[in-house]
């Protein structure tokens, strides 16, 4: 199953994966090995169930050879650099005003790193903030924390490893407009979107108790378009190995949603550039 062409591998993935300098050459094309890393996310099969025979052309590499670049690339940033170089190069794709920004839980059967027991799931899981444009073009998305927490757990932190994304793909947020639902309504996160130059529209939290003291602005037609950002987490449903966590690693977690943003955003390039 081809998800997307060899071309478009060679042209936006290839050139930032990182290429040993010891050893015996690589017997197998890069993008190959990319073609075969990218059936895992799509179809949700476990690493040692790739159809390895059927995504390389004569000489063939293992699983464990397919997972070993995975997780070279995952850990030294190629697939991050793939990703955020192809958002600044195609950055006259994206709507950015307003952005939006959600959470999201995921199951996970193996445990691992960042893993908790949420309550409402009555399961372990952890939880993610994605951050879409406003026509719900995924550009970035958290490192998972516990789901025993609630979104504005560490929000600082993982709020800037957000932000620090998009200003790697040379995407300013000073000025720009974010969206977000009530629970996100605090103070500290009001103050770090304003310390950061963020415009933020957070529908409030009613538990809060504001008096009119209290009083913050809040545009509920701007509020209106945080749905795309539904729609976003729709379309990465189609990656079934993100729909439940298997991965214990959190950077191979991250690394396989990097992956998912890279091949929806070269299905919208290669849309547009043939319309």
């Amino acid at each position: 199953m081809e998800v997307i062409s060899e071309d478009s591998i060679n042209l936006w993935i290839v050139p930032h994966l990182s290429v040993g300098k010891r050893g015996s050459k690589l017997q197998v094309k890069p993008s190959e090995i990319i073609a075969a890393i990218l059936y895992r996310p799509k179809t949700g099969c476990q690493w040692r169930e790739l159809p390895t025979r059927a995504c390389f052309q004569g000489a063939a590499l293992s699983w464990q050879g397919v997972y070993h670049h995975f997780r070279k690339w995952s850990a030294d940033g190629s697939l991050k650099k793939a990703w955020t170089q192809l958002l600044k190069s195609r950055r006259r794709l994206l709507d950015l005003s307003p952005m939006q920004l959600d959470g999201s839980q995921t199951l996970c059967k193996n445990g691992g790193e960042h893993v908790g027991y949420q309550g409402r799931k009555a399961a372990r899981t952890c939880n993610s903030l994605f951050l879409s444009d406003s026509k719900g073009l995924l550009l970035a998305c958290s490192g998972p924390v516990s789901g025993a927490h609630h979104d504005l757990f560490e929000i600082e932190r993982v709020f800037r490893e957000i932000c620090g994304l998009l200003r790697g793909a040379g995407i300013r947020t000073e000025g720009l407009f974010l969206n977000a639902d009530a629970g996100f309504d605090s103070e500290a996160f009001r103050g770090l979107c304003a310390e950061m130059e963020i415009e933020a529209n957070i529908a409030l939290n009613p538990r809060n108790g504001r008096g009119e003291e209290g009083y913050v602005c809040f545009d509920q037609e701007l509020f209106k378009n945080r749905a795309v950002i539904g729609h976003a987490n729709a379309w990465l449903d189609s990656f079934k190995a993100l729909l439940i966590r298997f991965e214990t690693k959190a950077l191979n977690w991250m690394a396989l949603h990097l992956l998912a943003f890279t091949v929806l955003f070269i299905r919208k390039i290669n849309k547009s550039e043939k319309l």
